[in-house]
């Protein structure tokens, strides 16, 4: 399948370095709003077109479109994409608002077209691994978990990082679509929601160049406790924050009635993973079960690809990171509106990968 990617910004190095892992699609064209960087990395990764968005979009041979654009305009890209007949698999989160999100989706059904959504590190060794764990019944019956991810904020590496505190980012947009895209993997979907959110500053100071010393102007939390009630029974403790500067927090732990599991960090493909039940006196790390270790972003592009073809439903799809959103909007609504905040959507549980799963399925 040739694909074009939207988009030419910090995370489009990793998607065009990853790109050449996978036999089932292939990277033919890149565009950004400044054409000049487009031409830079078409460049840079001997790409053959460089495009100003339009051009791509325009682009007859171009099947399907990863888009990298900012948050605020992941909708607008995505509709205009599929409207044009081509298949869409964005960076998270899926939209900003729900109403777009719901659009996209609605979008995609009347063109026939797939839409789905990263993160995609839950297809990783990492969190698949702790997902056979489960299944398996390792822990037993799966009761609670926590879910921590909590640092100092953005502003201290990244080169532009100023959206990161608009609306549509903050830690919950931001990291909170792996730690959910996780939980959701490995606990099914979540019927209940609650939260509490603050600001932690008003204004960061840009610490990284070539805007160092710059202020940002903070637009929304940064600082959000929550409780996720899942619709199988599972109760969850979440933070996340751009307020910490250190912690002795797990990434991801769940608890069940035979033991504990604890998940490697949702950002990252890899493990380790711990298991203790309730008979050991010490933690085990688990062998990892399934491939894609390393940092594979791509890898759900290629198995959305897969599942085009194949004809079924890829499992970083749109109607999880629609849940997804819901989710994390329904957190900051319960915190502004002092209540529980039951959702109106739900999704179908990602299934499991095949044990042994790695490169290999997508050369075959």
């Amino acid at each position: 399948m040739k694909v074009g990617i939207i988009g030419c910004g910090n995370i489009s190095k990793i998607y065009l370095e990853n790109a050449t892992r996978f036999a089932n699609y292939s990277i033919e064209a890149v565009a950004d709003l400044v054409l000049e960087r487009a031409q830079e990395r078409a460049e840079q990764y001997h790409i053959p077109k460089a495009y100003t968005t339009e051009q791509l979009l325009d682009d007859p041979e171009i099947d399907f479109v990863i888009n990298l654009t900012i948050p605020a305009v992941h909708a607008e890209i995505a509709i205009k994409a599929l409207e044009k007949g081509k298949h869409v698999y964005g960076e998270k989160p899926l939209a900003v608002s729900l109403e777009d999100g719901q659009r996209m989706i609605e979008t995609a059904e009347e063109k026939g077209l797939m839409i789905g959504n990263a993160p995609d590190t839950f297809l990783g060794a990492g969190i698949q691994t702790s997902r056979k764990l489960i299944d398996d019944g390792w822990i037993g019956r799966p009761l609670s978990a926590t879910a921590f991810m909590m640092i100092a904020g953005h502003e201290r590496w990244h080169p532009d990082p100023a959206f990161y505190y608009q609306e549509g980012g903050g830690p919950m947009f931001d990291m909170g679509p792996y730690y959910l895209h996780a939980l959701v993997n490995l606990l099914g979907p979540v019927a209940r929601v609650t939260g509490s959110a603050q600001m932690g500053y008003t204004e960061r100071t840009i610490m990284s160049q070539p805007k160092f010393g710059e202020s940002i102007k903070v637009e929304t939390p940064t600082q959000i406790n929550s409780v996720l009630d899942f619709e199988k029974g599972p109760v969850a403790s979440m933070i996340m924050s751009f307020d910490t500067h250190a912690h002795q927090l797990p990434h991801i732990e769940i608890y069940g009635t035979e033991g504990t599991l604890s998940v490697p960090d949702p950002n990252t493909f890899g493990g380790p993973v711990y298991l203790r039940r309730h008979d050991h006196k010490e933690w085990q790390e688990i062998p990892l079960s399934h491939g894609f270790s390393d940092n594979s972003r791509g890898l759900g592009v290629a198995e959305m690809v897969d599942a085009i073809q194949a004809g079924k439903s890829a499992r970083a799809n749109g109607d999880l990171s629609y849940h997804v959103l819901e989710i994390m909007h329904g957190i900051l609504s319960s915190s502004t509106e002092g209540k529980h905040q039951v959702l109106s959507s739900s999704c179908v549980q990602p299934d499991a990968l095949p044990i042994g799963f790695d490169e290999k399925h997508f050369f075959c």
